[in-house]
């Protein structure tokens, strides 16, 4: 097992950042953890790099524990923090050469391993860090993380803030990262890139609900789930809520995403209800659930036991 981490807990004062955190990836694996804001994510990041020391629990990476042999970890994990945390007066190839040299290398020595990330940036190699657009800055970033040739690659939260097409480009680079050996974990808030990882982490509250495959994940899914929508929105959501046989109810984009109690809807009950409170081009589809789905699932049982 090339990470390992048991029973992590971390507090901030009376918060508690991490309760009880134990998980393992394999090598060679793009492994993500995927949750909102303030679920732990970067805490968990920075005691896995050696930043920062947890109240309890042990961690080991590739066998080094992050508390005895921080200097071994530190030598061979690529660390993207979250914000951009280059030099912003240096050029990009005077940040690139600056972080090789710390590491006793060379841009040169490694140069195969960042080739296909550089080359996009190259061209811009003597303007200033903090004149790079979003996605530059983030190609940047990346190569700096690489070009020690690490074992292990942490990603924060990499692709908050940036376009959509940068955030394509940008997995494409870990999984090609992935294929030439590097084992590679990654945060993100983003629901819809858990699909693009070999294995995910569901994290809420400084605690982990799910560790598995996305495929798994979404096949897991206890319930029918059904799109639903009527030209009036606004009271479609309540409506759908004071349904006797619902279970939850979320809107998702122009649609509301809506489970019954049982496994399967009363469609034809459901209509005839919604009739009877006045919607009118009323549309119930049953869909396929997506990670989010299974997100607000797992948040709603577990929300459930806390309160039993």
């Amino acid at each position: 097992m090339f990470i390992s981490a048991k029973n992590i807990f971390k507090n901030y004062g009376s918060t508690q950042a991490l309760s009880d955190i134990s998980f393992e990836v394999n090598k060679n694996e793009l492994f993500g953890f995927i949750g909102p804001d303030g679920a732990g994510k970067t805490t968990l990041f920075r005691i896995l790099t050696t930043l920062l020391l947890a109240d309890k629990g042990s961690a080991t990476i590739n066998g080094w524990d992050v508390v005895n042999d921080f200097k071994t970890i530190r030598n061979n994990v690529g660390y993207m923090p979250g914000r951009f945390s280059l030099y912003q007066d240096l050029s990009v190839e005077e940040n690139l050469t600056f972080f090789a040299t710390i590491f006793g290398t060379t841009i040169e020595e490694n140069y195969d391993l960042i080739r296909d990330i550089y080359v996009q940036i190259e061209p811009f190699k003597k303007r200033l860090a903090g004149k790079l657009s979003g996605g530059m800055k983030q190609k940047l970033a990346l190569s700096c993380a690489l070009i020690h040739a690490p074992e292990l690659l942490v990603l924060d939260e990499p692709t908050t803030g940036v376009d959509a097409v940068s955030r394509k480009e940008f997995w494409e680079m870990l999984r090609n990262l992935r294929d030439k050996g590097i084992t590679i974990i990654v945060s993100t808030p983003y629901m819809d890139e858990a699909s693009l990882c070999d294995r995910v982490a569901l994290m809420q509250n400084g605690k982990i609900m799910q560790i598995d495959t996305p495929q798994h994940i979404v096949g897991e899914f206890p319930r029918k789930l059904y799109a639903v929508r009527s030209s009036n929105m606004y009271s479609l959501k309540d409506d759908l809520l004071h349904f006797p046989e619902q279970h939850s109810v979320h809107l998702f984009g122009q649609y509301l995403h809506f489970t019954a109690r049982e496994r399967e809807a009363d469609i034809l009950g459901l209509r005839h209800y919604l009739e009877g409170k006045n919607h009118q081009n009323i549309i119930i589809e049953a869909i396929e659930p997506g990670i989010e789905d299974c997100f607000i699932e797992l948040m709603t049982e577990n929300s459930a036991s806390n309160e039993n």
